[in-house]
């Protein structure tokens, strides 16, 4: 595979969100709706998780060239839960949510320079928004019941006059839902609430790290955007 970053180890590249085009689509597994209690248990666990290990780096660096696995992303807060090891070239990765509200702008449409799997969980009073630039493609559960939220608008990074489609879908309260990302495929998440994580696998870590040249393992590094500036809250609240 070609690289894709000009720039190895810039974390702020961004793309021509006109001229990008996703060679695939996003697919995505709704799996379970929770009782609000057992799924704010869940969420506060692991975003529990992620806010030690910051406050551990807070007050206890890690060295110079060392992994650092409390890192921070546009969306949110993140912990390398099991970083790779020779032989085994993947990782994963704990993200507890930013809500949008609170700091009145949203993340921004962008893709990853190799595949995810990410497990998006809600508890209660908060859902994810989760959008792309290709329509997303929704396999059945045996659990889930009800249809996901689905709707198209205005990518609002896009430059006047021109515009694109995104095509999101809704996250309830007290939630499961997966979805696989394949790499350079535009995605981006913004959670309205308090209780949202991400429990997500790189399963190619290793590679793409070295494939892209970069010099360690940041995920702001193995991101690139579609726009340069983030935009306000509402244009990524509204369902």
């Amino acid at each position: 595979m070609t690289k894709m970053k000009r720039t190895p180890d810039d974390e702020n590249e961004s793309f021509d969100v006109l001229a990008h085009t996703d060679a695939d689509q996003n697919r995505v597994t709704p799996l379970l709706r929770l009782p609000a209690g057992a799924a704010m248990a869940v969420v506060e666990a692991l975003a529990g998780l992620v806010r030690h290990a910051h406050k551990l780096e807070s007050t206890d660096p890690t060295p110079p060239g060392q992994l650092r696995r409390a890192q921070v992303f546009e969306e949110g807060d993140v912990y390398m839960a099991e970083p790779p090891f020779e032989g085994y070239f993947a990782d994963r990765y704990i993200m507890d949510f930013y809500d949008v509200r609170e700091r009145d702008i949203c993340s921004r449409m962008h893709l990853h320079t190799g595949l995810r799997f990410v497990r998006m969980m809600t508890g209660p009073d908060t859902t994810i928004r989760v959008s792309s630039m290709s329509p997303l493609v929704v396999a059945p559960s045996p659990r889930w019941e009800g249809e996901l939220r689905m709707f198209v608008d205005d990518l609002p990074e896009v430059p006047a006059p021109d515009r694109r489609d995104r095509y999101n879908f809704i996250v309830p309260p007290n939630a499961w839902v997966d979805m696989q990302i394949p790499r350079g495929v535009s995605h981006q998440f913004n959670a309205v609430g308090p209780n949202a994580v991400i429990d997500s696998v790189h399963p190619e870590e290793s590679i793409e790290t070295l494939r892209e040249g970069m010099s360690g393992y940041r995920m702001m590094a193995q991101t690139i955007f579609l726009a340069e500036e983030r935009s306000a809250a509402t244009t990524c609240t509204t369902t």
